[in-house]
């Protein structure tokens, strides 16, 4: 029986679909019971911030897929961190065998937000005395369905001038999780996940464009104008300036790499930015419609 946690996220929607299909025995942890009768499987109400909710989900689970909230803009430690802790101690107690975790590329001691807090739980997933394989993705390409990618008038939010990203889509993830959740393969392995092909951001808006049959330009807002965006948007100007540093090493080429490993997992390769684009064209459409030039 396996655990999927983030069950009705962006990871999460496309893995319980996945495993409905192949017919793997899953159970969803979902905060909200409505949302869970929607998946249309079994499922547990809990929450991170529950550890019996967690414990009670756990019943009879030998495979945890491990899978939360990223950085928050709060004072401490992020709360992540003991979050999925917990959830890692309280699998081990309950007798999982396996978990596969999704973590970031460069996940590291001493890095900002999500990168810092992820290698800190890596490091206590690898101490555990489970067997793990830790999912390392590129930037998710459903980050351009989020209103922070466009301007007020539909032009592409650039940031990262001319260095290339070699993003993901989310159902990717997913079916590289449903293969190592169900085959017995990718013990204390750690995959870096990328889609395709590293693309620029003139390449998206290109690919944006040509989707949308209009013309979507690149506006440039350096990572320091950006983190000064979000401070006025009332943003911690730690939490702003954190976010402009992982947003400068990205524009340095920290993942302009592809890999082969969503093929090594799932024997197929991965989605092109252009087949997100025509899975996802009504939001799309929806989110750079509103104030854009007809």
């Amino acid at each position: 029986m396996i655990l999927v946690t983030g069950a009705t996220g962006s990871i999460g929607t496309h893995l319980v679909r996945r495993l409905r299909q192949d017919g793997a025995a899953f159970r969803a942890l979902v905060r909200d019971e409505a949302k869970g009768r929607a998946l249309g499987c079994d499922f547990a109400v809990g929450d991170f911030e529950d550890p019996g909710s967690i414990a009670a989900a756990l019943d009879g689970v030998d495979r945890l897929f491990l899978n939360s909230a990223g950085a928050l803009p709060v004072d401490g430690a992020q709360p992540m961190i003991r979050q999925q802790k917990t959830a890692i101690d309280a699998a081990h107690r309950a007798g999982v065998t396996h978990v596969v975790k999704v973590s970031v590329w460069h996940a590291r001691q001493g890095a900002k937000l999500s990168q810092g807090a992820h290698w800190e739980i890596e490091e206590h997933l690898k101490a555990s005395g489970l067997s793990w394989s830790l999912l390392q993705p590129a930037g998710y390409m459903q980050n351009f369905l989020g209103a922070g990618a466009f301007t007020p008038d539909g032009h592409l939010i650039s940031s990262y001038a001319d260095s290339p990203v070699a993003y993901i889509d989310c159902h990717d993830i997913a079916a590289c999780a449903a293969a190592l959740l169900t085959r017995p393969h990718g013990e204390n392995e750690t995959f870096i996940l990328t889609g395709p092909h590293a693309l620029t951001d003139a390449d998206l808006a290109g690919q944006i464009s040509a989707a949308l049959r209009r013309t979507v330009t690149c506006v440039e807002t350096p990572p320091d104008a950006l983190a000064t965006a979000l401070k006025l948007q009332g943003l911690p100007p730690w939490f702003a300036d954190d976010l402009a540093v992982l947003v400068k090493e990205v524009a340095a080429g920290s993942q302009a790499t592809t890999t082969t490993a969503v093929h090594d997992l799932t024997r197929r390769p991965p989605r092109t930015f252009e087949d997100f684009l025509t899975a996802h064209l009504p939001a799309l459409r929806a989110l750079t419609a509103s104030s854009a030039p007809a």
